[in-house]
Parts: structure tokens; C-alpha cells; sequence
């Protein structure tokens, strides 16, 4: 059975739309009262995640609820390191750390290629579940982190604003840098293969903290293993998020994907003379515009779509910020699509 709403599928194989496509990165989440009321239910955000219904729940309130034109399953990069054998807990104040991070070569050796039939099985079950109640109306994206992004919470143990013990491996102990990211790498593979055999349309990669790098060490881990994801996924269109990735967005346009979602530090304009026209662009409004009146939002929406022109999917230039109110996001989804192409 065909989609009742294509625009996202359409958009990503070139086709002609009436209009562009929309969604947000972290759509579904916190901006929500309905997920709010979920989340009291919940001992903590990872047990949302490991609840095939729960998820599957979540994933669909944006459709529902702010009509956006595809939902994203409710999970969370973190879930990679743990199918590797790395155990990520949840500190309700700090955020997600991991007890032992990765830090030798003994600790790589004992990590395992994720099999996600068995060790992602929740994800997938999500993903059956958001699918069936979806009934054909958007299509459905998975997602998962990029493997520098993963490799710097598995060095690190936690979040950080330099991410200084991950970079300082790359510096200290190349090789070892590479037997992790590698592993990485092949699980995520598999993964994002397993969620489009479980019913995902499209699949993104997050590589949030691309920006921390600097060009050349970018190129060397994290830009070739994004290659190989994208070299292997053909199953399914493959969207690549890097976050400040601003001095790659060349190389970036040569990737085998179909779609380089941009963040708001990235002109329209100026990424597609550098990326180039074969590439879908995604993206990318600065999520504090959000937070002004329903004019501002209209104007700078209006101004980004008219930028972007065409093969273009309307978003924000990273996730939907959690105190933002949900008429903002309104605002913005509606005003994407009264813009006629």
C-alpha cells in the first residue's frame, strides 16, 4: 500500500512536490504535554526507550498531535554502545554516562559487533509497532549516531563541551581510535539495516559533535567511516547530520547519500554551491527563533525556504529545544507548508 503522504520519499528521489516536506529533529519529546505525561509514568527516559509501546507511542504523538510529514522512532544513539557491550546509565540531572568508558586496548577487544535481532530487538519492535499504527499516513525515519559522535561518549564516559580524553586518543593512540570506530562502524551497519527491514523508509545519521573536530582530523575519523555507512546502506534513502561540520560540506557532496541535513551556521546558498545540486539539503532554522513571536518565526521561516529553493526538507538546524512552546512549533510546521513550490 502507497503512502498517503509522500512529500518526504518524493522530495529524497527528486521528484516534484506542491509543496516541501517537514519534520524536526527531536519532534518527538519533551515540548509535548502528552509526552510529558508519559514520561511520569517511567522510572527514567531510558526506560522509555526500551519499551517497545512506549516508543512506538511517543513516535506517533508529533504526527498526530503537529501534523509534521514523517515521525522519527523514539530512541537513542546511545543504544549502539550498549548492544556493544558498554553500559550506559541515566543521571536524571547530568544526562547519560557511561561507569566504564573505553580506554584501553583490552576494553575495545572485549567489545562485540552488535547483532541487532537480538541485541536491538526493543528498537525494532518499536519500529513494527510505530509502523502498523502509522497505517501508511508518513513515512517512518531511524536513525542512529554517527561513529565519531558514538566513539567520543565511549572514551569520554559522558557529555562534555571539548570532549578532550576522546580527541586525545585520536592523538595518542591513532590506531586504537580506528579498532573502535571500526567495530562502531560495522554495528551500525547492521543496525540501520535492521531498522529499515523492520519497516523504516529512511534512515539518518547524527553525528552531533562533528564540529569539535578539526578539518583534517575530521576527514580521518569520522568522515570515511560515514562513507562506508553510506557505501553499505542502499536499502533506503540515508540522510547525513553533522553538526559544525561548516569546512566539509565539499567533501560532504560527495558522499553516496541522498540527503545533507545542514545546521542554521550553514547558508542555504553557499551549501549548495559547495555541496553541489545532486544532493537533497535539509534543514536548518536556528531553534531559538522559536522562541519569538509568531511574526519573527513566520519571516525567518519564509526567508530560510526561499534560500533553500528546491530538494529541500524543511527542519530546524538541530533539535526542538525542550522549553519551547508547542504553538511556536506550529507556527513553523504550518507556515512550511502554506509555502508553495
Amino acid at each position: 500500500m502507497e503512502l498517503k503522504n509522500d512529500l518526504l520519499l518524493r522530495t529524497l528521489q527528486h521528484q516534484p512536490t506542491k509543496r516541501k516536506p517537514v519534520w524536526l529533529m527531536r519532534q518527538a519529546g519533551r515540548i509535548l504535554p502528552e509526552y510529558r505525561q508519559i514520561r511520569e509514568t517511567v522510572r527514567n527516559f531510558k526506560d522509555m526507550v526500551k519499551n517497545p509501546n512506549i516508543a512506538a507511542e511517543v513516535t506517533l504523538q508529533p504526527v498526530d498531535l503537529l501534523g509534521v510529514d514523517a515521525a522519527i522512532i523514539f530512541s537513542d544513539i546511545l543504544v549502539i554502545p550498549e548492544a556493544m557491550g558498554l553500559t550506559y546509565e541515566i543521571a536524571e540531572t547530568k544526562g547519560p554516562y557511561f561507569p566504564k568508558p573505553v580506554q584501553t586496548y583490552k576494553d575495545i577487544e572485549i567489545l562485540r559487533i552488535a547483532e541487532p535481532e537480538q541485541d536491538l530487538a526493543y528498537v525494532l519492535e518499536a519500529i513494527r509497532i510505530a509502523k502498523k499504527a502509522l497505517n501508511h499516513r508518513v513515512p517512518l525515519i531511524g536513525f542512529a549516531g554517527a561513529p565519531w559522535t558514538i566513539f567520543a561518549y565511549m572514551v569520554e564516559g559522558k557529555g562534555s563541551k571539548t570532549f578532550s580524553k576522546a580527541k586525545a586518543m585520536l592523538y595518542q593512540a591513532p590506531q586504537l581510535a580506528h579498532q573502535l570506530l571500526d567495530k562502531i562502524t560495522q554495528s551500525t551497519i547492521a543496525y540501520l539495516k535492521a531498522q529499515i527491514n523492520a519497516g523504516a523508509n529512511v534512515v539518518q545519521i547524527f553525528d552531533s559533535w562533528a564540529g569539535i573536530l578539526s578539518p583534517e582530523t575530521y576527514q580521518e575519523f569520522s568522515l570515511r567511516y560515514i562513507q562506508k555507512i553510506c557505501e553499505a546502506i542502499t536499502e533506503a534513502p540515508l540522510i547525513v547530520f553533522a553538526k559544525g561540520a561548516f569546512f566539509a560540506r565539499l567533501e560532504m557532496g560527495k558522499l553516496p547519500c541522498a540527503c545533507i541535513g545542514l545546521d542554521w551556521t550553514m547558508h542555504p546558498v553557499t551549501s549548495r554551491q559547495l555541496i553541489g545540486e545532486n544532493k537533497v539539503l535539509q534543514g536548518n532554522l536556528d531553534p531559538c527563533v522559536l522562541y519569538a513571536d509568531f511574526d519573527t518565526i513566520r519571516k525567518h521561516t519564509l526567508q530560510m525556504l526561499k534560500d533553500f529553493g528546491t530538494k529541500h526538507i524543511a527542519n530546524l538546524g538541530h533539535g526542538v529545544y525542550p522549553d519551547i512552546e508547542v504553538d511556536k512549533v506550529k507556527c513553523f510546521i504550518d507556515t512550511v507548508k502554506e509555502f508553495e513550490t
